[in-house]
């Protein structure tokens, strides 16, 4: 079982956390949960963690089945401060999880070749913190990290294979639907 997790916001404070969980094998919808609210901290670069937190855990409390795997929109180790959204709620609920994000965030990273699964690592200081990682043949790169409980090269197979057609993998492409239009 793999769960996407995504926030929506309307407006300034208000937001929409969605859960997704996939049977990882068919990437069918298993179940789904969506906690409507208000944040409570401030916009702040960089801890976007501590304004979706309080909704995204819960939307998982909600759940009536538990992942084997949390994927985020979100970052892991490729964080300014090395500590995202997936390692967040890696902590939080003991669960393995990973960032996927659409814009690289830190670190530097070279263009990946045009093949789907080629991927250049996305290096901060001296240490490899996320992949810069095509998922679909010449479409743009999506940048994954690990976030607790899990290593770089489970990341990337698991990311490859929960995006089969599209540049997101599926569970964080439905919990942004589901996010967004609350089905």
């Amino acid at each position: 079982m793999v769960a996407g997790l995504d926030v929506h916001y309307h407006g300034d404070d208000e937001l929409t956390a969605a859960v997704v969980v996939l049977d990882s094998g068919t990437l069918s919808v298993v179940e789904q949960v969506t906690v409507h609210g208000r944040t409570t901290f401030p916009y702040v670069p960089g801890l976007f963690a501590f304004r979706e937190l309080p909704a995204l855990v819960e939307a998982l409390e909600r759940l009536t089945v538990t992942p084997d795997l949390l994927v985020c929109d979100g970052y892991g180790l490729a964080h300014p401060r090395g500590f995202g959204l997936a390692c967040h709620l890696g902590v939080l609920t003991g669960l393995p999880s990973l960032g996927v994000a659409k814009t690289p965030f830190v670190g530097t990273h070279t263009t990946p070749g045009r093949e789907r699964g080629s991927w250049t690592p996305i290096v901060l200081g001296d240490s490899t913190v996320g992949r810069a990682l095509r998922t679909q043949r010449a479409i743009k790169p999506v940048y994954v990290s690990p976030g607790h409980r899990i290593d770089l090269d489970t990341v990337t197979d698991q990311v490859l294979r929960l995006a089969p057609r599209f540049r997101l993998p599926d569970p964080i492409r439905k919990a942004d639907h589901l996010a967004r239009h609350g089905t």
